[in-house]
């Protein structure tokens, strides 16, 4: 059995891991990619998706989305923690596929309705495209199996702002129409993420056994490496988008609670996700709206990067 998926993206060299692994894993169904802004710009991860799937020898169906959020103005890349490149800055190979037509919200919609009950959203960068999705066809909310997005903090505190996740805060109105939307959801942040840590050594043999795409996601693991013992005093980093993986194929690894989720949208705490325990009565009823999600709490971090190596490593 596998699991039809489209991964929503922004890559960025956390991204790259987690589409060698959508790649590689025999569990897993590619549909398609769909890319957004975030790490870098349209343009750059619309190149980086193709470019990711030409390494990992497979022709996979990209569709350009979102170039800027859907209210707020557009934040600069962190071309500080990614590079320029969303790669490290490594010089990369050319491409010789191109995306489709078609846009990313189209494909999505499309995809979903084509076969219904089955599709599972992954999303790992900022929510534009499963925003305008829902706003396409709102019976989406009926139709995917699951949405999975990496993003958000609940007890964690933010990594942009003292509250605010990356992927929430570049476009918090499109992740509270996702987020706060009646369908099946799982959060996958910060207070799972920051559990893991992709170390070197990891790194290492998920290199050798990578090919052509182990010398990419090597090498812009170096520049990513760099800025997390500068910014956390790690050695190695946090294989954010990978989790979400981890999670649909593995979720024992994790520890969750339900609840309904709320996305500030202005002022101070922008971009913070607030989830309000299905386990307890509030004053007010806007915190227990009938929509309500599964939320990552924790993580087994050893067991979730032993899982991403064995899977980047199988076979060799």
């Amino acid at each position: 059995m596998t699991t039809p998926i489209i991964f929503d993206t922004d890559p960025g060299v956390d991204d790259a891991q987690a589409i060698a692994i959508a790649l590689a894993h025999p569990e897993i169904e590619l549909l398609g990619m769909t890319t957004t802004f975030g790490n870098v710009t349209i343009e750059v991860a619309t190149h980086n998706a193709l470019l990711l799937a030409e390494l990992g020898g497979q022709k996979i169906p990209v569709a350009q989305g979102a170039a800027t959020p859907m209210v707020k103005p557009k934040n600069p890349p962190p071309g500080h923690i990614h590079g320029d490149n969303g790669l490290g800055n490594i010089a990369l190979p050319d491409i010789s596929t191109q995306a489709l037509a078609q846009s990313a919200p189209q494909f999505i919609v499309e995809q979903v309705n084509a076969r219904p009950g089955e599709v599972v959203l992954v999303a790992v960068g900022p929510l534009g495209n499963l925003a305008a999705a829902l706003q396409l066809d709102p019976s989406l909310v009926d139709k995917v199996k699951q949405v999975v997005v990496m993003g958000g903090s609940i007890r964690e505190g933010g990594n942009v702002t003292p509250v605010a996740e990356a992927n929430i805060f570049n476009d918090p109105h499109a992740a509270k129409a996702v987020l706060e939307a009646r369908w099946p959801l799982t959060l996958v942040g910060l207070d799972a993420t920051h559990r893991c840590v992709l170390d070197p050594d990891s790194m290492a043999r998920i290199v050798e056994a990578q090919g052509k795409l182990g010398r990419v996601l090597g090498e812009s693991y170096a520049f990513y490496r760099a800025f997390y013992q500068q910014a956390l005093g790690i050695d190695g980093c946090c294989p954010h988008d990978s989790c979400a993986l981890a999670w649909l194929l593995r979720p024992e690894l994790f520890t969750t609670t339900r609840g309904t989720l709320s996305v500030v949208t202005e002022g101070l705490a922008e971009g913070q996700t607030i989830l309000a325990p299905q386990t307890r009565e509030f004053v007010d009823a806007r915190w227990t709206r009938d929509a309500t999600a599964e939320v990552c709490m924790n993580a087994d971090g050893a067991a979730v990067v032993e899982w991403i190596v064995e899977t980047l490593t199988a076979g060799t």
